[in-house]
């Protein structure tokens, strides 16, 4: 009789949402059915999607097997509704996570060059509009969807680039996720952490370890990892010499994770303060590139490095990366800007010089980024900001105007 009496109460329920669909039920007494009947079927383990046109809720529900309490059904966002245009500020629907995925508060998430791409339609694959950027949120995991095991409610995480892959190909396969041709990518194929709140796939988040404060998390999430695989892929080693091309938000982390990695560091960069920065974190050769030949001065100081990592948005620090290294060197490409850049193939094919693209890191990667900064050892130079201000701090990033990395906080 009880069940008799949950399942026509479930009914009335089912009956008053659908009733929303013609505005029949005011908007706050929709919101609670919708909680009530997203709390009986979690419950009875009954697989109910309720939906309806009200524009400030109009996401189709995913239950959540387990979520904080009071969660709102909207959340401040900053939105890219045209390319080249200011981000907006407002309020849309919370997302609701689906199965395998987690619900996160964003507490912090860094400003990166690519998000500047990205609202600038800068790139041969654009996003789709509109879209929320962001891919350095760090914030604690409030719901979760069916079927996850790896992370739970309160723990906390971040949504990197790298949002999700495919698993199967043969570059998922063969630890080289970051080339699946199926990836999707957060704040850009998929919404990010310019927002309170984001979804992402549990097992693509990365679990932030204890102690380190999501402020200075959030940039390690890009680039942190980003710098920590391009010197990887460098393949120097300790007691040789790098050359940090770029002294940015990128470049002033490189340095800190080539020295904690035994290497020696020259730093270039057009910006007396940004060497400065890169003097304070351990280079031992900094040369200001607009004063000085940077070719030049690497090889005198150093005999030629054996590996070069070109952070900078710049493309004549590519060409000029090439002409720093010693034979056999390597030249590891993380800068993105648009463009080409000569390649000198007498010197390249004689001098054996090898020239890759390297693209943020592996999940392992990311592990093993986070760790150095958990220790200690690397540290983001930060700025933080509220959201409100993201259409100054592009303004600022496209100038050359930010030392370190600007965090935002909602």
């Amino acid at each position: 009789m009880n069940q008799i009496r949950e399942i026509h109460a479930l009914q009335q329920l089912v009956d008053r949402c659908d009733a929303a669909f013609w505005g029949d039920v005011e908007p706050q007494v929709l919101a609670g059915t919708r909680f009530a009947l997203k709390n009986i079927c979690t419950e009875r383990k009954i697989n109910r999607n309720v939906s309806n046109r009200n524009p400030v809720m109009s996401e189709t529900l995913e239950l959540p097997r387990s979520k904080s309490p009071n969660l709102p059904t909207t959340m401040k966002a900053a939105v890219a509704h045209a390319f080249g245009q200011p981000l907006k500020i407002e309020q849309v629907a919370v997302p609701q996570p689906a199965a395998g995925e987690v619900l996160i508060r964003v507490e912090a998430c860094g400003v990166c060059h690519t998000d500047l791409h990205a609202v600038n339609g800068d790139w041969p694959v654009k996003p789709e509009l509109p879209f929320i950027p962001g891919h350095e949120g760090v914030g604690i995991v409030e719901a979760v969807g069916s079927e996850t095991s790896l992370v739970k409610v309160g723990d906390r995480v971040g949504v990197p680039w790298l949002y999700k892959a495919c698993g199967s190909c043969e570059y998922c396969i063969t630890g080289w996720e970051t080339l699946c041709p199926s990836q999707q990518n957060a704040g850009y194929s998929v919404n990010g952490s310019y927002a309170d709140f984001v979804v992402a796939p549990e097992a693509y988040v990365a679990k932030i370890p204890d102690g380190l404060d999501p402020v200075h998390a959030g940039p390690i999430l890009c680039a942190g990892v980003t710098t920590y695989k391009g010197i990887k892929e460098t393949e120097a080693k300790p007691g040789e010499w790098i050359v940090i091309s770029g002294i940015g938000g990128l470049g002033h982390l490189a340095v800190q994770y080539a020295k904690a990695m035994g290497l020696h560091v020259a730093a270039v960069d057009v910006a007396d303060e940004k060497l400065e920065l890169a003097r304070s974190l351990g280079a031992e050769v900094t040369v200001n590139a607009n004063s000085e030949n940077p070719i030049d001065q690497v090889q005198q100081q150093t005999g030629g490095a054996h590996g070069a990592l070109v952070t900078a948005v710049s493309v004549p620090a590519f060409h000029q990366a090439l002409g720093m290294l010693r034979r056999g060197g390597t030249c590891a490409l993380v800068g993105l800007p648009p463009g080409e850049f000569p390649t000198p193939i007498f010197d390249v094919v004689l001098k054996r010089i090898t020239v890759r693209g390297s693209i943020v890191g592996t999940r392992k990667d990311m592990q093993e980024a986070l760790q150095f900064a958990a220790e200690g050892k690397v540290k983001t130079t930060v700025e933080v900001q509220p959201l409100s201000a993201i259409n100054e701090i592009f303004t600022r990033l496209e100038n050359g105007e930010i030392n370190g990395r600007v965090v935002i906080q909602p």
